[in-house]
């Protein structure tokens, strides 16, 4: 299936989420995540008219930005090593994993402008999954204030894997409510505005419930 037409499904389905909930469908950017595509994909990806293009591991990026460049916003949406900070510092706009001070140290270190980071947050408290706990999240974004580099664009989170819509909604809704309490803040640094949420099998029911921010890689550009 091309990516075209897998994008105009998506965005319909987009769509649907946010009559229902009464969004404007302008306020949710679709990320491509391309980390399981070769690079002639994520090319298609961008011809069909996706801009943000999301890797979770920094070779994949790097071997992506060298062909792809300035033609889409990079985002990195998976754990990043402190070590590899200055592999791919200077090609993204958004980092979606920011969750320890030492991340955050190097990212300052490194860059050359404020970097647009996601706070992420372990919502579900699943062993397996990376982040903060929620009770963690005002006291790290407190602590941020040291950094002149680190601008905190939001918050970002990876509900559990269920068909449960309840459970599903709760995750999501829980992140909306700390994003509230950390633009309570009012912090200059910290607008905290974007809410990364929701993946192929989830992703409007993560836009019902506020998500300024999907990423979709098997419904998009899956083969």
């Amino acid at each position: 299936m091309s990516v075209k037409v897998n994008l105009d499904r998506v965005m319909d389905s987009i769509a649907a989420a946010c009559k229902a909930a009464d969004r404007n469908p302008e306020e949710v950017k679709i990320i491509a995540v391309t980390k399981y595509v070769s690079i002639d994909r994520a090319a298609e990806a961008v011809e069909a008219g996706i801009i943000d293009l999301g890797e979770n591991r920094d070779e994949g990026l790097v071997e992506k930005w060298g062909h792809l460049g300035d033609k889409a916003v990079w985002h990195y949406i998976g754990t990043l090593q402190t070590r590899k900070v200055k592999n791919v510092i200077d090609k993204i706009s958004y980092l979606h994993s920011l969750d320890r001070l030492s991340l955050a140290k190097e990212v300052d270190k490194r860059a050359a402008s404020p970097v647009n980071c996601l706070i992420q947050v372990n919502v579900s408290g699943e062993e397996s999954k990376h982040g903060l706990e929620p009770d963690s999240v005002l006291d790290f974004v407190r602590q941020l204030r040291e950094f002149q580099n680190i601008r905190v664009a939001g918050l970002m989170t990876m509900a559990p894997h269920t068909d449960d819509e309840k459970v599903l909604r709760n995750c999501f809704r829980k992140l909306k409510t700390l994003q509230q309490e950390v633009q309570e803040l009012k912090l200059d640094y910290a607008p905290c505005s974007e809410l990364s949420m929701g993946m192929s099998n989830d992703y409007h029911v993560a836009v019902e419930e506020g998500a300024t921010m999907v990423r979709i890689g098997t419904a998009l550009v899956g083969k």
